[in-house]
């Protein structure tokens, strides 16, 4: 009985924190519209893609989640703002949304040169060359003389051209903006390969069910890509909010505790249970939220681990890099405390 009721307040708490000024201008403004803006592909299958009901279902779409539930007490306040390659950061410049999660690459000159920081990252990967099966086409040497369809304005045509350069290979640059134009271009057959982030290379094929296997993903990776969740600089709090948003995810696999058993901790002896769980160590407070904004993303949300079952999974997708720490993985966590 005890843990249902600990669970019932945690869940429906209306904590002073959410009430008074947070120190945030971010924060602020959000709480006095009632809704997070979060800015998303809305095209990408395992990232950000409306399923048959018109939900947006994906990794970023879930960690936009997580940051409603932790700032506003529920995770389904969340206005997702479908943004292109090409407007996602003016978008989050000029305030039209709080936060990008659009399987954004974390760059030395995005981060010092555009007015944004990048809080975490979600996806650790690279970019990807997909072509058709029937090509022949079997590794990334093979491009020599071909057209390579990309995503103008991203860290992927960079990437391509100092591949090019470094392996003295020619190619005829495609430039389209828009995934689902980038792959019906490619289709069409205007050029040989397309090449984007590996996730997003891998959802396309995805998508295409039964005619999946008309498709091959090379087994070359171009880079490395840490894409995260992106604020503007000037607000420390929202940062230091956002941030540790996506350690707290981390820190809950790392514990054991999902979405489904995180009640069953609610009388736990563990320090770092009972801090993250809000039961004591007064990190909300340190945050400008509320000691229970952990406890109710994991039960709204769930863990990180628990985000990557459901939404990459399904696409093939290995956790690799992606994996906590302790198995070999990147995804790590500073103590909270």
């Amino acid at each position: 009985m005890k843990i249902r009721i600990l669970t019932l307040i945690f869940l429906t708490l209306p904590a002073l924190a959410l009430a008074q000024a947070s120190g945030s201008a971010t924060l602020d403004a959000i709480k006095a519209r009632g809704q997070l803006l979060c800015g998303t592909s809305g095209t990408i299958a395992g990232f950000a893609l409306a399923d048959s009901t018109g939900v947006i279902r994906g990794i970023d779409a879930d960690a936009c989640r997580a940051i409603a539930a932790a700032a506003l007490g529920d995770a389904g306040k969340v206005k997702f703002v479908g943004l292109t390659s090409m407007n996602r950061f003016t978008a989050l410049q000029s305030g039209e949304v709080d936060v990008l999660v659009r399987n954004t690459g974390w760059s030395l000159k995005r981060e010092a040169s555009l007015g944004l920081l990048f809080a975490s990252v979600n996806y650790w990967g690279g970019s990807g060359f997909l072509v058709k099966t029937a090509s022949g086409i079997k590794a990334a040497k093979d491009l020599q003389g071909a057209s390579i369809c990309v995503l103008p304005g991203t860290s992927t045509e960079l990437v391509l051209a100092d591949w090019g350069r470094s392996q003295q290979i020619t190619f005829t640059p495609v430039l389209i903006d828009g995934m689902d134009a980038l792959f019906k271009t490619f289709v069409s057959g205007r050029c040989d390969a397309l090449i984007s982030d590996d996730s997003q290379v891998a959802g396309l094929r995805y998508m295409q069910g039964a005619a999946k296997g008309d498709f091959t993903i090379l087994p070359d990776r171009l880079g490395s890509e840490p894409a995260g969740v992106v604020v503007r600089k000037g607000d420390d709090k929202w940062f230091d909010i956002v941030r540790w948003v996506a350690f707290a995810q981390i820190e809950a696999e790392n514990l054991g505790i999902t979405s489904k058993n995180v009640g069953q901790f609610a009388q736990t002896t563990d320090p770092d249970t009972r801090r993250l769980l809000g039961i004591e160590g007064g990190l909300g407070t340190a945050l400008g939220l509320d000691d229970q904004w952990a406890y109710r993303i994991i039960a709204q949300v769930g863990n990180y681990g628990e985000m990557w079952e459901r939404d990459l999974t399904p696409l093939g997708l290995e956790r690799g890099q992606n994996a906590l720490w302790t198995k070999g993985g990147l995804a790590y966590a500073p103590p909270l405390r």
